[in-house]
């Protein structure tokens, strides 16, 4: 991450909440933008370039799976949605939309800001130590300094998770990591039994490599293990 502060935007409809998390993120360091109405959201945050988005999920009139949508035909700016607790639906449709990461409320603020700076830590990895920024497997291949993936020479738009978890595989090929190691490698947070959060990103992510399954993407589960990437044939 550069030493510039990075600037977030709340998109929410409840003011004193907005207020309360823009306040406490601005005590850390961070430019706070917010929007209330869910109808500008969109337009507000492909207007300026912000490091992330923390977007509710719950707003009238246009939701913010809604708005998730909208965004990512656009942009991949990492993405934090706020869900309602043990709202499992919202949680997973957001991820298979491309959302990087979700709070569940009630948080404290000091969640979110542990859950924002690790977000912006995945979206700004360094190249690895491996010697190397170009990995790749046959088929799929990453350039890790420009953050950039392929497959079959086709450019794909992957979200900063995504990335993380391919150059996590790509980098150790053949070789098992199991769903605490990706969410480590990933997240930057500890695995859960009940977190599908990984099995999300890992299935969208076959989705973008495979183009509808015309492209064998050597991205494989183990069954009771994790998943692993093979040479693909």
């Amino acid at each position: 991450m550069t030493d510039k502060q990075p600037r977030l935007l709340i998109i929410d409809d409840d003011n004193e909440h907005v207020d309360l998390l823009a306040d406490y993120l601005r005590a850390e360091g961070f430019l706070i933008d917010s929007v209330l109405d869910p109808q500008l959201a969109t337009e507000r945050a492909l207007a300026t370039r912000y490091d992330a988005l923390i977007l509710d999920v719950m707003m009238p009139g246009k939701s913010g799976i809604a708005i998730l949508g909208e965004l990512r035909r656009a942009s991949q700016v990492p993405i934090i949605m706020l869900t309602a607790r043990g709202d499992d639906i919202d949680r997973v449709v957001g991820l298979e939309l491309g959302a990087d990461d979700y709070m569940a409320k009630p948080f404290l603020p000091r969640e979110l800001v542990a859950r924002v700076r690790a977000v912006l830590r995945r979206f700004n990895l360094p190249p690895g130590d491996g010697g190397t920024n170009r990995l790749d497997n046959g088929t799929v291949s990453i350039d890790l300094a420009g953050r950039e993936a392929w497959s079959n020479g086709e450019r794909v738009d992957l979200t900063a998770s995504e990335f993380n978890i391919l150059a996590a595989l790509l980098q150790s090929p053949e070789k098992v990591l199991t769903k605490d190691e990706l969410t480590q490698v990933a997240l930057n947070r500890s695995w859960s039994p009940y977190d599908r959060s990984i099995d999300v990103h890992i299935k969208n992510l076959r989705h973008k490599l495979g183009r509808g399954g015309a492209v064998r993407h050597g991205v494989e589960t183990v069954r009771g293990v994790g998943y692993r990437i093979v040479r693909a044939q």
